[in-house]
């Protein structure tokens, strides 16, 4: 069970073999005993790779809750943060990784000098599949579907596969640069939607939830450019005529907040809310629950600043 779930982690045999000290030979072995096993090839040849099978993919996520409980059963001990080597993957976009981090890299060097980071970029409002298949410990963002469905799952009763937590709520405002024609006075919604716009997806999608909200007005706006940066949108609207929208907590860490004006929107959108959002099975692991308490105070910290 340890050498598929490597496989499937690594979809290579021998990265796999080299996480679990073993030759690639034995690795090999034993993939080929538990094909035999379950009457399933599991993994096939493509390119450098492997690539699982159907089966394999339904079957990864059980080995693996019930190879991360045994784990957590078997540990000598609780996570000691003084002592630790833990390496922690957090999916994120820029600007919240810029908020956070410096908080964070502070609590690291001062309670776990021997933990490292790596932060990879966020780019869907859905990482539950990046969770799911063990590739970030933690992701933090904006997830207003995926909480929406999970809130859905609890009320029907059913046993969530994911777990988050609220770190802070922010609001979304009108970003333009200081000399924009727009940037003296309220901003009024006719003349929001004549401006010409910059929109910030993750995906690429040239629409967003401000154009469902504009559409409910019966109303639309031209999005001239679609970025997937915070730190992009901010040096782009800080140089030409273009809106966005930002969380206004955001505008800070774009770098050129001294450049940008903001103005309210003329018409209502939801809150920002902030969550980190984790898979069940890597809660249980007390070195997981480190992690969540770091980012929250780091959150709270980055978030008493802004508020200042």
């Amino acid at each position: 069970m340890r050498v598929f779930d490597q496989v499937m982690a690594e979809r290579n045999l021998t990265r796999a073999a080299h996480n679990l000290s073993m030759t690639q030979p034995a690795v090999s072995n034993a993939l080929n005993r538990l094909r035999d096993a379950l009457g399933d090839k599991l993994v096939v040849r493509s390119g450098y790779g492997v690539e699982p099978t159907p089966r394999a993919l339904a079957l990864w996520p059980a080995v693996g809750d019930a190879l991360r409980q045994l784990e957590g059963a078997l540990s000598p001990g609780q996570f000691v943060a003084s002592q630790a080597n833990n390496t922690f993957v957090l999916a994120m976009a820029d600007a919240t990784a810029a908020e956070l981090m410096p908080g964070l890299v502070e609590i690291i060097e001062r309670d776990a000098p021997g933990v490292s980071m790596r932060v990879l970029p966020l780019t869907t409002r859905d990482p539950r599949k990046l969770l799911d298949e063990g590739a970030v410990d933690l992701a933090v963002g904006f997830f207003p579907a995926v909480l929406a469905d999970l809130t859905a799952q609890s009320q029907a009763g059913k046993m969530a596969a994911f777990d988050h937590q609220r770190l802070y709520d922010g609001r979304y405002v009108c970003v333009m640069r200081r000399e924009h024609p727009l940037a003296l006075g309220p901003l009024t919604l006719e003349r929001f939607c004549a401006a010409h716009h910059m929109l910030v997806s993750f995906s690429g999608r040239p629409y967003g939830f401000i154009d469902e909200a504009l559409a409910a007005l019966g109303q639309k706006r031209r999005i001239v450019l679609t970025v997937n940066q915070f730190f992009t949108a901010g040096r782009v609207v800080a140089q030409s005529d273009l809106l966005t929208v930002l969380p206004r907590h955001f505008v800070g860490t774009t770098g050129m907040a001294s450049e940008l004006a903001f103005r309210e929107l003329p018409f209502e959108v939801p809150l920002v809310h902030v969550d980190s959002l984790w898979h069940h099975r890597q809660g249980q692991r007390s070195e997981h629950a480190w992690l969540r308490l770091a980012v929250l105070a780091a959150a709270r910290k980055a978030f008493q600043g802004e508020r200042e």
